[in-house]
């Protein structure tokens, strides 16, 4: 088996979510009398709800209000994605190719856990993770917190570990961490993801041994 592990985040890195979750804030926070914006989404795509919440209503954020509104849009939102998800170009090549070569997979996504589960179910991507962390409870990104306890969980130092990520703060979690990188332009263009050691449009965009050539750096 491989001394390297592969994070994967989710949304934006394995399933193209990004619509569904716009759609659901946005349909959500209009009862609440606030505007979701696309260039706010992209900003805070990659952080969990509680950040996202906290930068929208700052002090007047209960936690009664936090949890009512995060449970009503994921509810929604996994509602909208159910039968509607396809793991993006170059995403189950990759998993079965790292699977097969001994490195060890997880998850480390700000989803709620019922989200990666109804995600990967509907995917059929169980079987490729040895480990699945939901960052939920954890500060969220670009604190790395996630990324340390998915390392944690599949018994690998964090300087052992490259993450896949879309998002900026996502790519900043995984530097802090002392991680390589690889990002996808799911969600952001290259030149917000300089951060990462490799910016790909689709992971089938990657040679053959980027992987590999990143766990030897």
């Amino acid at each position: 088996m491989s001394s390297t592990g592969v994070l994967w985040d989710m949304d934006g890195v394995l399933v193209d979510t990004g619509e569904f979750h716009f759609r659901a804030w946005h349909d959500v926070l209009a009862e609440y009398d606030v505007a979701f914006t696309r260039d706010f989404h992209r900003e805070t795509f990659g952080m969990n709800n509680a950040g996202i919440l906290s930068r929208i209503f700052g002090d007047k954020l209960t936690p009664q209000l936090q949890s009512e509104i995060s449970n009503r849009k994921e509810e929604r939102f996994r509602a909208a994605v159910r039968d509607h998800a396809k793991p993006l170009p170059g995403v189950r090549t990759w998993l079965e190719r790292l699977q097969n070569d001994g490195f060890r997979q997880a998850i480390a996504s700000s989803a709620p856990m019922a989200n990666i589960d109804t995600l990967i179910d509907e995917l059929g991507l169980r079987p490729f993770f040895d480990a699945i962390v939901s960052g939920t409870d954890l500060p969220g990104k670009p604190d790395p917190a996630v990324f340390r306890r998915a390392a944690e969980t599949i018994g690998l130092p964090e300087e052992s570990c490259i993450v896949v990520e879309d998002a900026i703060a996502g790519v900043e979690a995984a530097k802090q961490a002392g991680m390589r990188c690889i990002a996808v332009t799911t969600t952001n263009q290259a030149e917000a993801l300089t951060a990462a050691d490799v910016i790909v449009d689709q992971l089938d965009a990657l040679p053959d041994d980027a992987f590999r050539r990143l766990a030897s750096a």
